[in-house]
């Protein structure tokens, strides 16, 4: 006896376990991505990995003047936020490629 208001729940299971590989595959494809931002118009450099660590800094010997540190620092605090923020929005759009297709389960209307 089928309830036509009710789901199917096997397909849905299928959808759901299909949802979950995408949504692994996307997650092992972030965390091996970087991203690079710059500040001070490419003197400082970060590369940001998809797991949100710093794994490379680069600094053009121009800026590194002993009496302005705290410039350096604001140009390095400035290209690391840079990476990051390229890090999260291409995670975003990522995730939302795969997680848009929940509005389309059944018995889920609209869930993203």
């Amino acid at each position: 006896m089928s309830n036509p208001k009710m789901p199917d729940l096997g397909a849905l299971m299928k959808q759901a376990q299909k949802l979950q590989g995408d949504v692994q595959k996307i997650q092992d494809e972030l965390a091996k991505m970087t991203c690079d931002g710059a500040a001070g118009g490419g003197l400082v450099t970060a590369t940001v990995n998809g797991q949100f660590e710093v794994v490379k800094v680069k600094i053009d010997k121009s800026v590194v003047d002993p009496n302005d540190i705290g410039m350096l620092e604001d140009l390095i605090t400035a290209a690391i936020n840079a990476a990051a923020t390229k890090v999260r929005e291409t995670s975003k759009e990522k995730m939302s490629s795969v997680m848009g297709g929940m509005g389309g389960l059944p018995g889920m209307p609209g869930m993203f």
